[in-house]
């Protein structure tokens, strides 16, 4: 059983991620922001770190599936390398803050590496307002998070919107973060695992 948590920076993924982690038993295999050397150096110059910054998250992401996730009997991942590619990276290119070049060098490593990635049995999706984002990613006070562009995080959210309705590799759910606030609203949280366990999956995790 393999559950991914997507959502864009600020959404509530990682919380939600140990909440359901705790809640059905499974491992949490969490995003390696925190361990990302280019990082900081991203957010302050996005166009010269880009290529840096998604190689790091490929290479860290295929780690954590062929160690963490591949073999997992219960796994839940808080973000994804397919959204890294499609959402991320993408809005790098797109945003003409990655050289054509260095895309294509990042999708003909993507693309090669996606044979041995295992897919998700279950996506659990936050949808998240620019407000929303903006006003989590304050509270929660990484200093380097607090200079991210508007437009930046705005054009994340329509290749996410995009990315979550075109999903076909498993059965999506759909949680609207501005409605339900699951990390302070036991009944929001409630919700969410009644979305879960709708679909077949309840305690303990089994199908």
């Amino acid at each position: 059983m393999y559950v991914a948590v997507s959502g864009n920076i600020g959404s509530g993924k990682s919380s939600l991620t140990r909440m359901l982690s705790e809640r059905y038993g499974l491992r949490p295999v969490y995003e390696p922001y925190a361990e990302n050397p280019y990082l900081e150096d991203f957010y302050r110059d996005m166009r010269r770190y880009s290529f840096h910054s998604q190689i790091y998250f490929l290479s860290k992401r295929l780690e954590q599936h062929l160690t963490l996730v591949n073999g997992a009997m219960y796994v839940i991942q808080d973000r994804t390398v397919f959204e890294d590619a499609g959402v991320f990276a993408r809005n790098l290119y797109e945003g003409g803050q990655m050289e054509p070049r260095d895309w294509q060098t990042y999708l003909g490593l993507y693309r090669g590496i996606l044979p041995a990635l295992r897919v998700p049995d279950l996506l659990i999706h936050i949808d998240a307002s620019l407000p929303t984002l903006q006003r989590r990613i304050t509270q929660r006070g990484r200093d380097y998070e607090q200079g991210i562009p508007e437009t930046y995080l705005a054009n994340l959210n329509v290749l996410y919107g995009r990315w979550a309705s075109s999903y076909d590799h498993s059965p999506v759910i759909r949680v609207p973060g501005d409605e339900y606030d699951f990390v302070h609203d036991a009944a929001a949280f409630r919700w969410v695992c009644a979305q879960v366990e709708a679909r077949g999956y309840g305690l303990p995790l089994l199908r």
